[in-house]
């Protein structure tokens, strides 16, 4: 009898014992695991690391880019693009996709698109080409200039291109190369190679 209870201690302390070692391998199973999630989390890139790389070197990328100059509560230009990559330390943008409007003292002058531009946000200089098709600039007096570049010149509100230049409109055509349009004193002129055309 004595010997049967001696044994069922044996047998009770060991189950004990095994018991307690599983769950102390339990234990040390689950703080390895949490130890590996925890360094997984850590060691992996934060969104705004990606966004940085994806960007490459500008600054930031914007859609529906929207860049307005006014003077005196007046808006002088607007550009909109729908792509645009700002680089803050060259104060420049560069777009894709571009829309501008330029206003005079009687509303808006000129209308122009382009594949491509840059805006110099420090001056307020403005480019814009294109590669394919040329750029369309349509004025408020009826007339169209068509030109593969063209560069808007804040400080003097001038527009010109050196490129081969055709302004069309009210039965006149004249083609040649390079252009000058003065905004406000609503003037514009083909400097080279000029040729003009008469409706019949």
């Amino acid at each position: 009898m004595i010997a049967l209870q001696t044994d069922g201690l044996d047998n009770s302390m060991w189950e004990r014992w095994i018991r307690r070692s599983l769950l102390a391998m339990t234990g040390i199973l689950v703080s390895f695991l949490l130890y590996l999630l925890g360094t997984k989390v850590d060691t992996g890139p934060s969104p705004s690391t990606s966004s940085q790389v994806v960007l490459g070197k500008s600054d930031a990328g914007i859609d529906q880019f929207r860049f307005t100059q006014a003077r005196a509560g007046a808006v002088q230009w607007e550009v909109h693009a729908q792509r645009a990559r700002v680089f803050e330390t060259e104060k420049r943008a560069v777009l894709e996709a571009v829309e501008v409007t330029l206003y005079g003292a009687k509303g808006w002058e000129m209308k122009l698109t382009g594949e491509e531009g840059t805006v110099n946000l420090a001056t307020k200089d403005f480019m814009l080409a294109n590669r394919v098709t040329p750029i369309v600039v349509q004025l408020e007096g009826g007339y169209t200039v068509v030109s593969n570049h063209l560069t808007w010149t804040d400080e003097r509100r001038t527009i010109t291109t050196k490129d081969p230049v055709t302004i069309s409109g009210h039965g006149l055509t004249v083609r040649g190369r390079g252009f000058k349009g003065f905004l406000d004193a609503e003037e514009f002129q083909v400097l080279e190679n000029v040729r003009v055309d008469l409706a019949q």
